[in-house]
């Protein structure tokens, strides 16, 4: 017995175009390194374009390039070349001061706080979204939420309102 799911015809392009921004700002966000992102961002489209005959839905691609992208960034400090080099320090500027105090504070979370904060704020992805993205339960989403909220607020020292 076969399983028989209807599989949707997508191209290859559009879907690069459209979730392209997604991917690369969260492979940032995972690895904070511009470099490490491109390449990270450029693995998980090559990936994408040796799966796409997979999928059944614009839903199920968006979750599966989000999945493919955090384990693409956490194997990027796996690997043997990444622990023998030093990373250079990367000067980002921001027209706005507080999206730049915002970024790096978020950027200085530990990595489950980080990645819930990218997806929800970030990507507007919703609490259950963002479980089944990254297969943890809602209820374990919702508390890395408030406790990375907590841990923003006390980095930006209460000057910004996240709630």
């Amino acid at each position: 017995m076969t399983d028989e799911r209807s599989k949707i015809d997508v191209s290859s392009d559009e879907v690069i175009r459209k979730y392209f921004d997604m991917v690369y700002k969260l492979a940032l966000s995972q690895t904070k390194n511009q470099t490490f992102a491109e390449d990270v961002t450029q693995d998980v489209f090559v990936r994408f374009i040796q799966n796409k005959d997979k999928f059944e839905s614009e839903e199920h691609i968006k979750a599966w390039l989000i999945r493919v992208t955090i384990n693409c960034s956490k194997s990027v400090f796996m690997s043997s070349w990444f622990k023998k080099i030093v990373p250079l320090e990367e000067d980002l500027t921001f027209d706005n001061p507080e999206k730049s105090d915002v970024y790096f504070a978020v950027q200085d979370l530990p990595l489950k706080y980080r990645t819930v904060i990218h997806l929800f704020y970030y990507e507007d992805m919703s609490v259950r979204e963002i479980a089944e993205s990254i297969d943890i339960k809602e209820s374990t989403v919702k508390s890395h939420l408030h406790r990375g909220r907590i841990l923003l607020k006390n980095k930006l020292k209460g000057d910004y309102d996240f709630v």
